[in-house]
């Protein structure tokens, strides 16, 4: 699991959520390992097990009407509640304005509180879906990431083997770049993955001999794109290294490869002198398509194999 500071969420957000940053200043560097954003109503009256840390909580209006019916050494013991449990960050929603006594916890535990204007569900639905993408499981993998007829494709090969080259081949027909050389891919859901681009790579692909290019200047703003979700791997391989045996010309069975557990579909395309590799890939994104839609062409060409070989045996069979 990934982790981000408070810092970066609230440099990330605070446009969108219209963020104000009341106390707590010394807390930015305090880590978020979940995606998790709470309510800790129970929490302010000492039920303390519904509170996790290293999480942001949403104070909305409930909470600050609860903590306005307390009296002062009420009020005082039911912030420090919500305070001892090492809290990332705390959020007031809905324009609220928080106590002194909530100020002065925040500042007392290096706790970062926040107001916003926003209404608690919504603000906590956005905090869920970017807590959800940034701390998401992730890992990298060597290769070029490239969106094809809307898919999400990774092509992988030995170097020198012309993944680059392919890929903008691939740019040249009408499809994005997403990343060249290096992918980083987060576990955005059980079984899925997103691969994202890292900064210092966006936008460029490097081909040999015409050294670094800048795919945007070059094609234009819809030659990339910054993420893209995972579909379908595709592995290169050089035609005269694949053994006869490792060539399974029905295709009877599909392949996959496994990454942060799940699996993704892989195909297979051995590269030799004359092959269309371009061409290849864009096929076997589209039968990945037809996959999906339960359409398998080498069963349905060996079904038709089989009636017709029944079809002559009943025929042998009936001039007997």
């Amino acid at each position: 699991m990934a982790e981000i500071s408070v810092n970066q969420l609230y440099n990330d957000t605070r446009r969108n959520l219209k963020l104000t940053w009341v106390s707590g200043l010394d807390g930015g560097n305090n880590l978020l390992t979940s995606e998790t954003v709470t309510k800790p109503s129970l929490a302010l009256i000492g039920h303390l097990n519904f509170v996790h840390p290293n999480r942001v909580q949403v104070l909305g209006c409930a909470e600050m009407d609860y903590l306005r019916s307390l009296k002062s050494k009420e009020l005082h013991q039911a912030i420090q509640n919500l305070f001892s449990t090492d809290l990332a960050a705390v959020v007031v929603a809905n324009g609220e304005k928080p106590p002194k006594e909530l100020n002065d916890a925040s500042d007392q535990f290096q706790t970062p509180l926040f107001t916003s204007p926003l209404q608690s569900p919504g603000l906590m639905d956005v905090l869920s879906h970017y807590l959800a993408q940034a701390v998401a499981e992730s890992t990298s993998a060597h290769g070029v990431f490239i969106e094809v007829q809307g898919f999400g494709i990774l092509i992988k090969g030995s170097p020198a083997i012309g993944k680059s080259e392919l890929a903008l081949e691939l740019i040249s027909r009408g499809h994005r770049l997403v990343a060249d050389d290096i992918v980083d891919f987060f576990r955005i859901a059980p079984d899925r993955l997103e691969g994202r681009c890292p900064p210092l790579l966006q936008d460029f692909l490097e081909v040999r001999g015409l050294g670094i290019l800048n795919i945007r200047a070059l094609f234009g703003d819809n030659a990339v794109k910054p993420t893209k979700p995972l579909d379908l791997i595709i592995q290169l391989e050089m035609a005269d290294l694949v053994m006869p045996e490792k060539l399974d010309r029905l295709k009877v069975k599909s392949h996959h490869e496994k990454i942060l557990g799940v699996k993704i579909p892989k195909v297979m395309i051995p590269v030799a002198a004359g092959r269309n590799i371009a061409v290849l890939v864009e096929v076997a994104v589209r039968n990945h398509m037809l996959l999906l839609r339960g359409i398998n062409g080498t069963k349905q060409f060996m079904q038709r194999q089989h009636r017709e070989i029944n079809r002559s045996l009943r025929k042998a069979q009936a001039t007997e």
